[in-house]
């Protein structure tokens, strides 16, 4: 038997003055975009914000329904969205946030098992890193440099022979 070590590093910052302009605009706006998620069932609004590498943005909100659990995230609503209207146009950087209408939203949260797959195969599509910033209304940001880091030993492509 032989044990492995799964190891990511990402970086913590106190609040949006440790990020550069361009990463704090788009926390800030993933944070605006929280008011249009559709959220009757969990209170929990999450917006995402999608920077391309030719600069477009793109956003999405999560976008529940009355067959609850069954919605859209915020993270495949802006994915979707960008690979709809920019075909072919490489994902720079996503940020994502949430109004958590139950309680507090003062830290960072991370995409679920759905969305990091999903960024993991956009990821893996465009070959290039795909960079993860997160953070609630205020308190701790992290930034991950590649989605798929989310995803340790996920599934893929390979795995069906493609």
């Amino acid at each position: 038997m032989e044990k492995q070590l799964l190891h990511i590093e990402y970086e913590v910052y106190d609040d949006l003055a440790g990020l550069s302009d361009a990463d704090a605009w788009l926390l800030k706006e993933a944070r605006e975009v929280t008011e249009y998620a559709y959220a009757p069932y969990s209170r929990f609004q999450v917006g995402a914000v999608i920077r391309l590498a030719n600069g477009e943005i793109i956003a999405g909100s999560n976008q529940e329904n009355a067959s609850y659990p069954i919605g859209l995230c915020a993270e495949r609503v802006a994915l979707a969205s960008a690979a709809s209207v920019y075909p072919n146009i490489d994902i720079d950087t996503i940020a994502i946030s949430y109004n958590n209408l139950n309680g507090e939203s003062t830290h960072p949260i991370s995409p679920c098992g759905i969305c990091r797959q999903t960024l993991s195969e956009y990821e893996r599509k465009q070959e290039s890193p795909i960079r993860v910033i997160m953070g609630g209304l205020s308190g701790k940001i992290y930034v991950i440099s590649r989605a798929n880091d989310l995803l340790p030993l996920s599934f893929s492509g390979d795995e069906l022979g493609l």
